[in-house]
């Protein structure tokens, strides 16, 4: 197969293209993931798929289980790979080993290999170059070995199954290999692999092109990979990318943009927003942060209400979009198996074949405990931002489910709490957002038995109340206002009283079923100051425990107190670093006036991404804090993450002391701060109401001062300034 004279270079005009920096915390993470729609891709350096957690996946379902590149079956050198700033290539530059071509040997180094696709319309396109930068001819064989297991998500997870489906013989033409699987559940799962030109030698698993590379001369292939046959070619591609650039750059347009002067803090904006536009996928409803790649690349609950959390400041649609989905997929019965109730609020949802014949219950699970009153949370904090009446009269039949979920459940209690046991073995046997097996204890060690009531599901139900108060005066439903209010105070009252362990001058993490608290020192109650739901002198207590040595590691604060007994900084609840509840901690603080931990926060935050390569995973180890070295990565992490790229926009909101009345079209700036570095920071085009502001804080002589720069029409808006 000879190869043309070498042409050329291509161009992108799409987007740039420049890799992220692979830094000593960042280079332990050896995958790479791109996204679009209901379709991801995780692969290692080279590009390749190797079927051990990653893969192609489709509607949770691994379409591309291998897909590996070698030449004259040794796999390539690694020069450099990696993810485009904007999320949308990934490139790996690669060069050949020593090796014996088709003719004389080909000494290593003389041929670079480059590596480059995306996704679009839940099909991978990739594009292959050889380069010979020898002043020989050489001849060498390439091989793509490919294979398609069809496995459910839960499958590549660890999950064990006694049958599966039926897999189809494969099929072959000059060009493609075709796979089909019929799966328990009927459906027809389909891939195909498509080549631009025809293969030398093409087997069930493998193609394989020999190259005839003139000096300095090249070669390059197109392929693709989807649910049905296709013709690659150059044109294609090009199209394909130029529509895939388009469509990632309208989601990132979506909401104010942030400009700062520190050029590190702002390219982790830059690529926290990037994230987030990569997870967002667009439904019916509107716009939902799918939860994380690779495990959790479907929409969850709880985590796209945090996400919307963090980011409703500067793009309200994405709450709108997030509460219109969970609305329209409320329990609306009760099930054991589903750990679902009326009014209830969805904890995930799956499209895999073991969910579609109930091997697992997530084809719509509901076993999550604080995911309803966090819905309520964010229906309030969207109303309060937005003024958008209209979309609160068309939630409101479903916040009144929802508040009656909350107040069935406390009505089950002896003390009026919000509690959870699940329903059978095969749903989650904790069910906050710390939902490992082990995740709750007592002080020695031993677990809680249910029912349990966390301390921090509390402070959202105490939040919820408020909210449901707030929105009933806004409808004019006043006696209805005053019954929610009363039930916060004695929520809150409740909360003081049970959960306040006098000698720990801290909250208990839980009460368990014989209403005994959990004495453990946890990152829970910080998730009350960011309710709002303690006193302030006990605010101050919490504040200076969650900074204390015990649970702030010097990157984040930790889940748990290292003299827990099931401490672990290596431990996926029990000890590790979640930017997101680092997150929700310091907006607390924030909440109750303390700026100067929310900037030391921030600033141990983003040193952390700096070493994470500007993008913060999931979680990370909670080893305490070394001079001189990164944070230590957990292993198998997601990243990104949705609400860990959230993290950096609620940690800035926090900062800046900004709170936005878009019913009023009032804003008001309260004490605001900068991060340690950044001298200057714009946030352009704003939304309030149907109006939008820039807004310029800027240090001066050790203080923040704050110019509001209103936008044409904006001449409503009413901004104040503290200092």
């Amino acid at each position: 197969m000879p190869a043309s004279p070498m042409p050329e270079v291509e161009m992108q005009d799409y987007s740039p293209n420049i890799t992220e920096p692979m830094s000593e915390a960042h280079a332990t993470v050896s995958q790479f993931a791109l996204k679009e729609g209901d379709s991801f891709l995780v692969a290692d350096a080279h590009g390749n798929v190797t079927g051990n957690g990653d893969g192609f996946f489709r509607n949770d379902t691994r379409v591309l289980s291998s897909f590996v590149l070698t030449l004259g079956d040794v796999r390539p050198s690694l020069l450099s790979s990696g993810v485009s700033q904007d999320n949308l290539y990934f490139t790996a530059h690669l060069t050949n080993q020593p090796l014996p071509s088709l003719g004389s040997p080909t000494p290593q180094g003389v041929v670079h290999v480059e590596r480059k696709r995306f996704l679009w319309e839940g099909r991978i396109f990739e594009f292959i170059r050889l380069v010979n930068y020898s002043d020989v001819t050489t001849r060498i064989s390439l091989k793509l070995r490919f294979a398609a297991d069809f496995r459910d998500m839960f499958e590549v997870r660890g999950e064990t199954r006694t049958r599966r489906g039926e897999f189809h013989t494969p099929e072959l033409s000059s060009r493609s290999a075709g796979f089909a699987y019929q799966g328990l559940d009927g459906v027809l799962r389909r891939v195909s692999i498509d080549f631009s030109q025809d293969p030398d030698e093409l087997a069930p698993n493998h193609a394989t092109f020999d190259v005839t590379l003139a000096a300095r001369g090249a070669w390059q292939l197109y392929l693709e990979v989807g649910p049905c046959g296709a013709e690659p070619s150059r044109p294609r591609y090009r199209q394909a990318a130029a529509r895939a650039w388009r469509h990632l750059r309208l989601r990132r347009q979506r909401g104010a943009w942030t400009a700062a002067s520190g050029r590190l803090f702002q390219s982790w904006l830059d690529k926290s927003h990037a994230d987030l536009a990569l997870l967002t996928t667009d439904l019916p409803t509107g716009p939902y942060p799918y939860a994380g790649i690779p495990w959790f690349s479907t929409p969850f609950g709880r985590d796209a209400i945090v996400t919307s959390l963090q980011t409703l400041w500067l793009d309200p649609g994405l709450s709108r979009g997030v509460l219109a989905f969970l609305a329209e997929h409320q329990a609306r019965e009760t099930s054991a198996f589903y750990d679902s109730q009326p009014g209830k609020i969805m904890h995930e949802t799956r499209k895999g074949e073991m969910a579609s014949v109930n091997e697992v219950p997530f084809s719509r699970y509901y076993g999550g405990v604080d995911t309803t009153p966090l819905f309520v949370m964010l229906a309030g904090a969207y109303a309060r931002r937005t003024g958008d009446r209209a979309f609160v009269d068309e939630l409101w039949p479903s916040l009144l489910s929802a508040v009656g979920w909350i107040e069935t459940n406390a009505g089950l209690h002896p003390h009026g709490l919000i509690a959870y046991e699940r329903g059978e073995t095969s749903g989650l046997a904790n069910q906050g957002w710390k939902d490992s097996h082990d995740s709750v204890f007592h002080e020695d060690g031993s677990s809680a038995e249910g029912p349990i009531a966390l301390v921090e599901v509390q402070g959202y139900a105490y939040r919820a109340y408020r909210d449901m108060a707030e929105m009933a005066d806004w409808r004019g439903e006043t006696q209805a206002a005053e019954r929610w209010r009363g039930l916060a105070k004695t929520l809150r009252d409740t909360i003081e009283r049970l959960f306040w362990i006098e000698d720990m001058r801290y909250y208990a993490l839980a009460l368990d079923g014989r209403q005994h608290p959990c004495r453990v020192r946890s990152s829970n109650p910080g998730h009350l100051l960011f309710a709002g739901a303690i006193r302030k002198k006990r605010a101050a207590a919490v504040i200076r425990q969650l900074t204390s040595r015990a649970l702030s590691s010097g990157w984040g604060v930790r889940t748990l107190a290292v003299e827990a007994a099931r401490f672990n900084p290596m431990s996926y609840h029990n000890g590790s670093v979640w930017p997101h509840d680092v997150a929700l901690c310091a907006a607390g603080m924030s909440r109750y006036g303390d700026r100067d931990s929310v900037v030391r926060i921030l600033a141990n935050m983003f040193e952390a991404s700096v070493h994470f390569g500007m993008r913060l995973p999931e979680l990370f180890c909670g080893f305490e804090r070394v001079v001189g070295e990164a944070p230590i990565a957990y292993p198998v992490a997601c990243l990104p993450q949705a609400w860990a790229a959230g993290s950096i926009f609620m940690l800035l909101e926090a900062c800046l002391g900004l709170h936005i009345d878009g019913r009023r079209r009032r804003l008001l700036i309260d004490r605001p701060s900068l991060p340690l570095g950044v001298d200057h920071l714009r946030i352009r085009k704003l939304p309030l109401g149907d109006r939008a502001v820039d807004l310029h804080f800027h240090r001066v002589d050790g203080r923040v001062l704050a110019l509001v720069e209103r936008q044409a029409g904006a001449e409503g808006v009413t901004v104040d300034v503290r200092v």
